[in-house]
């Protein structure tokens, strides 16, 4: 009798497990997963919290739930390597505990962002109540780069205070976090010194991580010659690249409206460009010209701030739309947004969709452009000096599926649709 239970048993087991082979199945959307070189039109499978397939006609029967993606790009969920999110209720600490920074899931999810790297709010003196406060309470992914300053961001003197730039401290933290801390950051130092950039990239160093230099504003212009050929290591990421500003070195030549060759020659050495959009950091009169030359970047980013989101950057899916707007192709666009910012912060594991990888997915509409007809028109871009650009294509978040379960569905894609019952207030 007990064998005839078991063999029951089993076998109920068995179809339950056939009956059930997926929690979702994204249909017939337009995949581009630059790692793995794919672009084309095909089903995403996802099981316990994992890509499990990814190929035509995928079975539904017996599927948790079905996506329908028709008609819309399937990618990896996107990475935004420059943001601050060390929200707080400290009025005189900016972007450190303070509230010129944002908390991570009010605007991530709704861009089919499910990464992000905090870029220097903290420091080794903070770090752990960034921790406790934001990224233990996040569903996005929170990683950050910690600030050489150990107060982190607090404006003002802070940021300027030398004393408080110490490397090995800096690099201790960083090893006692390695899943969280992803690199260093210098930001804001606004004086004629080397000294922040080589505490920073010695931190860098010891921890063996990158650096992320925002050059900050100097009078004289610190040499962007000089930080590229005898400061930055391959690796090592300059941000805000398409900043022009009067009191930071621009990488183009405005009077030729050529790339600088010393430039080029640091991205060839593997120098990592970034975006780092910001609210004043990123100019059309740098981008354009440098597109067009073919340089592009190695990764895009917002740089989201309270100050910027509400300004000519706006979020992730708007500065990726500029960047098609001004030449760069979808999946151009896609990679540098995942793959490329997967690798710049050493987490290969991340941006693709690979069998066995983690399932943070985007799907997004490409609205008036070839993967997506229903819309049509023209899209206004616009820079912090009021200079526009006209785009046919805009792109906009139609579903974020991070680690297996749908965070985000704009229109109710999903079938059936399961809502997240939230606490009331």
């Amino acid at each position: 009798m007990k064998q005839v239970v078991l063999w029951l048993f089993i076998l109920f087991a068995g179809k339950m497990a056939c009956a059930q082979p997926y929690s979702i199945v994204i249909k017939g959307g337009h995949v581009i997963d630059p790692k793995n070189k794919i672009d084309g039109i095909l089903d995403v499978a996802i099981r316990d919290g994992k890509i499990s397939k990814v190929e035509k006609n995928i079975d539904t029967q017996g599927v948790a739930q079905v996506v329908d993606a028709k008609g819309l790009l399937v990618t990896p969920g996107l990475i935004d390597i420059h943001t601050h999110v060390f929200f707080g209720t400290n009025p005189d600490q900016a972007y450190s505990n303070g509230p010129n920074a944002l908390p991570p899931d009010g605007f991530t999810f709704r861009n089919g962002v499910t990464t992000i790297v905090d870029a220097g709010c903290s420091g080794w003196r903070d770090f752990p109540t960034f921790k406790s406060q934001t990224i233990d309470r996040s569903q996005t992914r929170v990683l950050a780069l910690l600030n050489i300053v150990g107060s982190g961001m607090r404006g003002g003197k802070v940021e300027q205070n030398l004393d408080d730039m110490d490397a090995r401290l800096t690099a201790d933290m960083a090893k006692q976090y390695p899943d969280l801390v992803v690199g260093v950051k210098l930001a804001h130092y606004s004086g004629y010194n080397w000294t922040p950039t080589e505490r920073a990239i010695e931190a860098g160093k010891l921890a063996n991580l990158p650096v992320m230099i925002d050059f900050g504003s100097s009078t004289p212009m610190l040499s962007l010659e000089e930080l590229f050929t005898k400061h930055l290591r391959p690796g090592d990421i300059y941000t805000h690249c398409f900043g022009q500003l009067k009191t930071r070195e621009p990488i183009l030549d405005a009077a030729t409206g050529t790339v600088k060759p010393f430039v080029r020659e640091a991205q060839k050495k593997g120098v990592l460009f970034d975006v780092g959009y910001g609210g004043i950091s990123f100019a059309f009169s740098q981008a354009i010209p440098a597109l067009k030359s073919g340089f592009y970047p190695n990764t895009i980013s917002t740089d989201i701030h309270t100050g910027s989101m509400n300004n000519a950057m706006k979020d992730m899916l708007n500065v990726m739309s500029k960047f098609m707007a001004m030449g760069m192709d979808v999946p151009s666009v896609i990679e540098a947004s995942t793959w490329h910012s997967a690798q710049a912060i050493r987490r290969p594991e991340l941006g693709h969709l690979s069998v066995g990888a983690v399932a943070d997915i985007a799907i997004l509409n490409v609205r008036g452009g070839q993967f997506e007809v229903r819309d049509t028109g023209y899209f206004g871009f616009f820079d912090y000096t009021g200079h526009k650009i006209v785009g046919k294509q805009k792109l906009e978040c139609e579903m974020t599926i991070r680690k297996g379960k749908i965070v985000y569905d704009l229109n109710g894609i999903a079938i059936p649709v399961v809502v997240t019952q939230t606490p009331r207030s």
